[in-house]
């Protein structure tokens, strides 16, 4: 009946098997739930599931005349042994959580789900369904049916499985989160380390371009001083005239109008520091027309003379062979860095429960990493473990705020299946209005999401260059999108620790505090990466204020916001407000986020100038990690860490610590370090200690900012800055931020006249908001001066300087 194993001397179980059942303990709080009718039970990888072996954990085992009951610290089982059934099969949760209804019995849906996400945002304007997640507040528990997917043999090929059979992995994770997630993937494979120049700017556009349209576009970019990494280019690269076997959306054979010398157009583009992805329809599959048709239909027996067409057929190995050694090999040869998959119709194919999409992100992900490079695509989610095929391509989404409003929340859920890295298309990509606010906000947005994609459709006034847009919509797109770069080594960190340690880049705020309810309500607040939390704005703003707003949560401590300095408290919920050219965003005292200090340019190239924004208040760490940024040689060790240690007080001091790793090839020559002390008070120097000597460093001070700086010109070795006396805290400039308000506001110059005298009386921040809404009728600005007035506790207006 059962399968003893010896661990640490002591006996325990793995397994708990009967003749058409089989319950496997692979931890304390994740139990596999099998029934077969033909006894025969599935140990081989599956669609979703990839790995088992887990460590043995002890548990115990009851029989009875009712059955069997199978007890772990978390979770017990109740089983008949008969056919699973809502009579004979239920799970009581043990760990903690929020409901009482804390029971499962087989077949109970999960109404208290906390979502995952979704297959595509296709023609969405706003909302749509999100499938579940492995995690739940209120019951404690999920479940993962894996009785659908198909296993994989030796070469990683589907086979469909037993009929009948049941499949289901009982979650019972409780508010542990991020637990969860990590046992998910180490059950479902491990998100795979993203090349560094996924994580840069995006162009695409669905246009038909061509070859000298497109490179003065990108020359245009680099006079802008915005930065790409990669280049996209929509289905017209290819020949798109319909044809009596096709409408034209598939094809591999370049349009030659547009693009006589393929090759020398993709070296262009490389050049320019650019990764090059194309975008295929695959569903029509190999027309007559094609260039490369003779060989495949000779590959694959079909009449080349009579032009028969060769259609799609994702379970077929011949045809996948041939898609990929005549269809997609020789363009990777001409240049093509990687694969834009839009598949668009629908979950079925000639084999019974494959699905197209899974089975070409599977393929395509393989395939890309045949010599040595790390995988990618940008394909639409084909449901769970799908993160092992990233990028995903949320789809066309209808230009609108009702769809921005939904982003950002269907990105954060979307780690609740460990789907961390939707690329969405930023600003929309169909119907709606022009709404220059909106596009602003989009991309504010965007630049705190997992990919950067700018997108747009085939309309002659629909595209998402900033110099389209008028001053100072045109400046604020262009600083946000050089500040996507700046952010590379910080992002490229991130993409590490989700390919390691199981974390997402983007997490809903209840993963940090599960046990907070507040957490739970702001649904578009997330945590970005370990040191920020993002608040975007995803509504207009008021007109005669000028500040868009959006509700957020502070978890208990202290913050500072990532443009101005400005001190918050937390443990509140408030109204947060910004104009035009800022977002909500938030640092913990303490954070450390490493930048790129070089001038823009294309590409993703390791920083010659490494810029590090410490933010004052409280300790810090970082470990900065970097490689190659393409290649697997990470996996033998070819990657570096810097340790960066932040200590506010220590000894009397503040002292800064930076500790490289040892030197890699991949590493620059020489690199400089910006230094960048947030929300501190003025001081005039420090010591920089390095290489057992001790030298006095020059300090600049941005009082606007309340930011220090020191600039060290070399940083191969370990070096320490130590502030004596140690640095403090700066206070909030509440005029100076109101005043800013004040002046842009679309209100009476009487009213003005009377918030600023009211502001600049002396008085309590208590009597100056007890008597603001008499000589302030807007609420949004009244909303907004309160924000910076209870900023910090006990704060009230200092002069003006």
């Amino acid at each position: 009946m059962t399968q003893p194993e010896t661990q640490d001397g002591q006996t325990v179980l793995r397994e708990v098997k009967g003749d058409k059942y089989r319950f496997t303990v692979l931890t304390q709080r994740l139990i596999r739930m099998e029934y077969c009718p033909d006894g025969l039970f599935e140990d081989r990888p599956t669609q979703t599931v990839q790995c088992r072996e887990f460590p043995a954990v002890p548990f115990h085992l009851f029989h009875s005349a009712d059955g069997i009951e199978l007890q772990t610290d978390c979770v017990t089982i109740f089983y008949n042994e008969k056919p699973f059934s809502a009579e004979g099969l239920w799970a009581e949760n043990h760990s903690d959580c929020g409901g009482i209804f804390c029971t499962w019995h087989f077949g109970d849906s999960l109404n208290e789900n906390l979502m995952g996400t979704a297959r595509t945002l296709d023609e969405a304007d706003g909302a749509v369904l999100l499938e579940c997640g492995v995690q739940s507040r209120l019951q404690g528990y999920s479940l993962l049916d894996d009785s659908a997917s198909m296993t994989l043999d030796a070469l990683g090929w589907p086979e469909p499985r037993c009929p009948g059979i049941q499949d289901i992995y009982f979650f019972s994770y409780g508010y542990d989160y991020p637990g969860a997630l990590r046992d998910f993937f180490r059950l479902c494979g491990a998100p795979p380390l993203l090349p560094r120049y996924a994580l840069g700017n995006w162009w695409s556009r669905f246009k038909a371009y061509s070859a000298r349209e497109y490179i003065e576009l990108m020359e245009h970019f680099v006079q802008e001083q915005i930065p790409l990494s990669v280049a996209v280019l929509d289905m017209d690269w290819h020949i798109t005239q319909p044809t009596s076997s096709g409408k034209g959306w598939t094809g591999y054979t370049w349009n030659r109008t547009l693009f006589p010398d393929p090759k020398a157009f993709l070296a262009a583009l490389h050049q320019r520091r650019l990764k090059v992805t194309l975008n295929v329809h695959p569903a029509e599959g190999i027309q007559a027309h094609e260039e490369m048709y003779k060989q495949a239909a000779q590959e694959l027996g079909r009449n080349a003379a009579e032009g028969q067409r060769i259609p799609f057929a994702p379970e077929n190995p011949a045809f996948m062979k041939v898609y990929f050694s005549c269809l997609h090999h020789p363009r990777e040869a001409e240049g093509v860095d990687f694969w834009w998959i839009d598949w668009q119709q629908g979950a079925v194919s000639r084999l019974k429960g494959l699905d197209p999409l899974w089975m070409l992100n599977h393929l395509h992900t393989h395939d890309s990493a045949r010599q040595g490079m790390r995988p990618l695509i940008l394909s639409r989610y084909a449901g769970p473990g799908s993160h092992r095929y990233p990028v995903g391509f949320s789809g066309d989404s209808v230009i609108s705020w009702a769809s921005l409003a939904f982003q950002p929340y269907f990105t954060a859920t979307a780690a609740n299946i460990g789907y961390g890295w939707w690329s969405h298309d930023i600003g929309g990509h169909t119907h709606g209005c022009r709404y220059d606010e909106l596009q602003v906000r989009w991309l504010e947005f965007g630049v705190f999401s997992p990919i950067l994609r700018l997108h747009s459709t085939c309309n002659h006034f629909n595209g998402k260059e900033p110099w389209r847009y008028p001053s100072p919509i045109r400046e604020i797109m262009g600083r946000f999108l050089r500040l996507r770069h700046q952010l590379i080594p910080y992002l490229y960190t991130m993409n590490h620790r989700c390919h390691c340690l199981g974390e997402t880049l983007i997490s809903p705020m209840y993963y940090q505090h599960p046990r907070e309810g507040a957490a739970y309500e702001v649904p578009n607040q997330y945590h970005f990466g370990t040191e920020l939390i993002v608040c975007p704005i995803t509504q207009p703003m008021d007109r005669d204020a000028v500040l868009g707003s959006v509700e957020a949560w502070l978890p208990s401590g202290q913050y500072m916001d990532f443009f101005t300095g400005l001190w918050y408290e937390g443990n509140r919920r408030l109204f947060l407000h910004r104009p035009l050219e800022a977002v909500p965003v938030l640092a913990k005292v303490g954070a450390i986020v490493p930048m790129n200090g070089d001038k823009p340019e294309n590409g993703v190239a390791l920083p010659k100038q490494l810029e590090l924004l410490i933010f004052g208040g409280a300790d810090g760490a970082f470990s900065l990690y970097e490689d190659d940024g393409e290649t697997t040689a990470y996996l033998s060790g070819e990657s570096c860490v810097t340790e960066l240690v932040w200590k506010w007080r220590e000894e009397n001091t503040s002292r800064f610590f930076f500790r490289p790793a040892a030197k890699r090839k991949f590493m620059p020559q020489n690199r400089s370090c910006i230094l960048c002390f947030i929300g501190v008070q003025e001081a005039q120097s420090c010591a920089l200690i390095s290489g057992g000597y001790t030298t006095t460093l020059p300090l600049t001070y941005d009082e606007a900012r309340h930011k220090l700086t020191a600039v060290v010109d070399r940083c191969k070795e370990a070096f320490e800055l130590v502030f004596d006396p140690p640095l403090d805290r700066a206070a909030n400039d509440v005029n100076s931020y109101c005043m800013k308000m004040l002046n842009a506001a679309q209100i009476e110059y009487e009213r003005k006249d009377a918030v600023w005298a009211l502001l600049t009386s002396g008085r309590s921040a208590f009597s100056i908001l007890s008597e603001l809404p008499l000589v302030c009728p807007n609420p949004t600005l009244r909303e907004a001066i309160a924000e910076a007035l209870l900023a910090q506790p006990h704060a009230h207006p200092t002069n003006v300087r």
